[in-house]
């Protein structure tokens, strides 16, 4: 069933949403490749790919209910890396504004009673609070960054796409 104009740019604010995370991501990697920390780096352009699989899979739920996705401009902020401990606040800050996008697209869809929706919804909160869990671990642990240049990462946990 096809989703109404509303909600249609509901869901196009978060596939744009999904790209800007992507580059954020992106522009962090180049940030801590350039304090020649590649495993840090590496980890930030995963992060950046998955990001692309999130604008993927919201895409294609728009085109499997006949609503054309629509990717808007792509806004990001200008980052200020002093020391490490900031990819992961720049980090934090853009999967909370992620997060919040899918609480206002899950309202809009409740409000207009859209069940149709509510499987990649669903999926997505979740996703969110996994991810914002992520950040939150390699960013809270106190001596994990002593100084420039040094800085370590918690175990990855690899997943597979729902």
């Amino acid at each position: 069933m096809k989703m109404s104009e509303e909600l249609e740019v509901e869901f196009a604010k978060q596939i744009t949403r999904e790209y800007e995370s992507s580059f954020l991501y992106r522009q962090l990697a180049i940030e801590v490749e350039l304090r020649d920390l590649p495993g840090m780096a590496s980890w930030l352009r995963a992060q950046s790919a998955e990001e692309l699989t999130h604008a993927d899979r919201l895409i294609k739920h728009l085109t499997d209910r006949d609503n054309h996705p629509v990717i808007g401009d792509i806004s990001i902020p200008s980052i200020k890396v002093e020391e490490v401990a900031d990819v992961f606040e720049i980090a934090l800050e853009a999967e909370r504004a992620v997060s919040e996008g899918i609480r206002n697209l899950y309202i809009q869809a409740e409000a207009e009673h859209d069940l149709d929706s509510r499987p990649t919804i669903d999926w997505f909160i979740s996703e969110q609070v996994e991810e914002e869990a992520t950040v939150c671990e390699s960013r809270g642990r106190p001596g994990v960054f002593p100084g420039p240049g040094a800085a370590r990462l918690p175990t990855v946990r690899y997943r597979t796409a729902a």
